[in-house]
């Protein structure tokens, strides 16, 4: 059952929200978790990085990730790159919080975290990449590094030792 459907059943949008702020407790709460199962935070990011839609393109100097993010302002996403040189991108769209009493006759947009992860080339330059956010697309561009030059033939003189 999503919450759209206990919102359809007539439960009140308080009780709804403090489903939302009970399922967002931290793994800490349950140290007796099985070593097995996966965390919470875990299932969190597969969902997120699921429903995070990206488009990759290559250029002969760049590569460009194009990842949807609307309702998210540019002070609400990051951008940076990890370990073994995985570009992530990150972000979290809260709900508002009405001043008003207010009650969801329907509610389809997407709430919670954004997430989508990218193993970068070996060419891709982290010291060159840029990131622009423009009506919900963010647009990050990772310049490649210039091809190796390739070695010059060399011919070496041999000397007649005596």
């Amino acid at each position: 059952m999503d919450i759209a459907e206990l919102r359809n059943m007539g439960i009140d949008q308080s009780i709804i929200n403090h489903l939302h702020e009970i399922l967002d407790f931290t793994d800490e709460a349950e140290p007796d978790r099985s070593h097995h199962a996966p965390s919470r935070a875990f299932v969190r990011e597969k969902r997120a990085m699921a429903a995070t839609p990206a488009d990759i393109k290559e250029y002969p100097n760049s590569y460009v990730f194009e990842v949807d993010v609307p309702g998210l302002k540019s002070d609400q996403l990051k951008v940076h790159v990890g370990e073994d040189n995985v570009l992530a991108v990150s972000g979290e769209r809260k709900r508002e919080k009405d001043k008003d009493v207010v009650r969801y006759i329907k509610m389809e947009r997407r709430l919670g975290k954004y997430l989508k992860k990218f193993v970068l080339p070996d060419n891709a330059d982290t010291d060159k990449i840029t990131a622009v956010s423009q009506d919900g697309v963010l647009t990050i561009t990772v310049h490649k590094k210039p091809p190796p030059e390739h070695m010059k033939p060399k011919t070496i003189q041999v000397h007649v030792s005596g």
